[in-house]
């Protein structure tokens, strides 16, 4: 079993940039399929990007060219890089991970982080 905590989400200026982290206990991410999701109030959770355990990468399109994604399994942590950050943007991050990259995408079975407040101001 694999425990993920997130952390570095806060208050940004639009235009500006943070980066999230998350960590693993119980297991190393080297095994795992990783992702972050994000979700507001009155929507479903929805896929920010992905990266299997070869390190191949896959992005929603709201965020090409602004977030990356990358891991450091010797460090047992992934990251979201997150670059000229809109309003649109704010939303509760989610750390996902899961042995099957198609189940982490379909959010089947995921192990999920308990979440990092993400809030963008105009």
């Amino acid at each position: 079993q694999v425990q993920l905590v997130e952390s570095g989400g806060g208050l940004v200026q639009a235009g500006g940039s943070l980066r999230l982290s998350c960590a693993a206990s119980g297991r190393t991410f080297s095994d795992y399929a990783l992702g972050w999701f994000r979700q507001v109030p009155g929507k479903q959770r929805e896929l920010v990007a992905t990266i299997s355990s070869d390190s191949t990468t896959n992005y929603a399109d709201s965020v090409k060219g602004r977030f990356t994604i990358s891991r450091d399994n010797a460090k047992n942590t992934m990251y979201l890089q997150m670059d000229s950050l809109k309003p649109e943007d704010t939303a509760v991050y989610y750390c996902a991970a899961n042995p099957i990259l198609n189940l982490l995408a379909a959010k089947q079975l995921n192990t999920w982080g308990q979440g990092t407040q993400v809030t963008v101001s105009s």
